[in-house]
């Protein structure tokens, strides 16, 4: 029977598809010898923009911006300013307080004549329903969804944009890993606000992230958004040097910021301080990090979420992981107060990396994220600072601690390990 046998072949065909999607090997990452240049060295900049094809942006400003109360009014205050265009792509941008506010300051400028694009992810935002957005559309702004399910996306469905990203008259630009959502900045039941966040850069870098706007943009609305006031000279009283690091799957499944962070890893001498809201490094990242602790006395030290992580599964896929790093020497801390949803990476007290990538294998092979990597001792210490008072209020989690583990944790983690290239 034809259509019998057509109809196995396409099931046996869909099978195979989701078994590759489980369980294909990730691409191995593997640097032969570290770098020889220092990290504070312009040959290491240098190299670094090379591997991560970004661009040395050397006149910014970046500001720090912890938790919602801070940057939300900050990012509300900037797009009211907004004169010529704001753009904001966004994984996450749901119903509630904080989204009917920026609705409200967004409609506004669109009123006032001011370009307003907005790009969210169509999994991302799926509860944000078009009626809810209807008054931004009645007010001149425009609203794209990147890969919504439709027949002809289904090749791309987990290819998702993970970025957060706001750029405001291609002057000022946000950065990190907080969406527009109540969680940021509320309390839920016994829950508090999420810890997270979010870089506020002026300067050159800012055309780099409008670059990054511009193409999904571009993948969403198939419009090249080519009017040169997007892109106006906007260098900054600041001496920062940045690289923005945009990152998109490629077909043999490296991304940039995967070469960016293995890079950083490899080439630490002193310290490195990793605050991620999901830690599932590949083996290649895991066997990095004991290079650099055993070969290079390397101390690493990690803030992961504790109780209030909004993904359990995620959670005890990574505590599975735990072992070789604890056993090598490195430090792992579980936040309690609250989710922390920071994402930053701070190397020898002079590199600090934030965005929306995390540091898992969604972030570095399936989405579509930036990061901001910035060579600054002054900025470095700032985010230190931060990472100190988190560190006050998380619990440690020792090797022997680990290892007594019980049956009920690691059946939930083996769970996890099935799932754990889609977290």
């Amino acid at each position: 029977m034809p259509f019998d046998v057509l109809s196995a072949i396409a099931i046996a065909f869909l099978l195979l598809m989701l078994f590759l999607a489980l369980f294909e090997p990730g691409l191995r990452f593997k640097i032969g010898r570290a770098p020889s240049a220092p990290l504070e060295s312009n040959d290491f900049l240098r190299m670094l923009a090379a591997l991560t094809d970004s661009h040395i942006k050397t006149n910014n400003r970046v500001e720090v911006l912890t938790n919602g109360e801070v940057f939300y009014e900050t990012e509300l205050q900037t797009i009211r300013t907004a004169k010529h265009n704001v753009n904001i792509e966004a994984y996450i941008f749901q119903k509630g307080r904080v989204a009917d506010r920026f609705i409200e300051v967004l409609s506004e400028r669109a009123r006032a004549g001011v370009n307003v694009n907005l790009v969210f992810d169509a999994i991302g935002s799926f509860a944000t329903w078009e009626s809810y957005l209807k008054p931004l559309r009645d007010s001149g702004a425009r609203v794209e969804w990147y890969h919504p399910i439709r027949w002809y996306t289904l090749p791309r469905v987990n290819n998702r944009t993970h970025r957060t990203l706001i750029t405001v008259d291609g002057r000022v630009g946000f950065v990190g890993g907080a969406g527009v959502a109540d969680h940021w900045l509320y309390r839920r039941g016994k829950s508090a606000r999420w810890r997270d966040s979010m870089f506020r850069i002026e300067g050159d870098a800012v055309t780099d992230l409008q670059a990054t706007f511009v193409e999904n943009w571009l993948e969403s609305s198939g419009e090249i958004l080519a009017e040169t006031e997007y892109f106006p000279d906007c260098s900054a009283e600041g001496s920062t040097k940045v690289l923005v690091v945009d990152s998109s799957p490629s077909i043999g499944q490296s991304t940039r910021a995967r070469v960016l962070f293995q890079t950083l890893l490899a080439s630490a001498r002193k310290t490195i301080y990793i605050n991620t809201p999901y830690f599932l490094p590949d083996r290649s990242a895991r066997d990095e990090m004991v290079r650099a602790i055993r070969e290079r006395g390397v101390k690493i030290t990690i803030i992961t979420p504790g109780r209030h992580t909004d993904h359990l599964l995620t959670r005890t896929s990574s505590q599975r992981l735990y072992g070789q790093l604890l056993k090598a020497g490195a430090q792992i801390f579980e936040y309690k107060p609250a989710m922390i949803h920071a994402k930053v990476m701070i190397v020898d007290g002079v590199w600090s990396v934030v965005g929306s990538t995390n540091f898992d294998n969604r972030s570095f092979g399936l989405n579509d994220e930036i990061s901001v990597a910035a060579f600054d001792e002054e900025l470095a210490a700032r985010l230190h600072e931060d990472f100190v008072k988190d560190l006050a209020e998380s619990r440690s989690v020792s090797y022997d601690q680990w290892k007594r583990r019980s049956l009920f944790e690691r059946a939930h983690e083996w769970l996890g390990w099935v799932l754990e290239r889609q977290q």
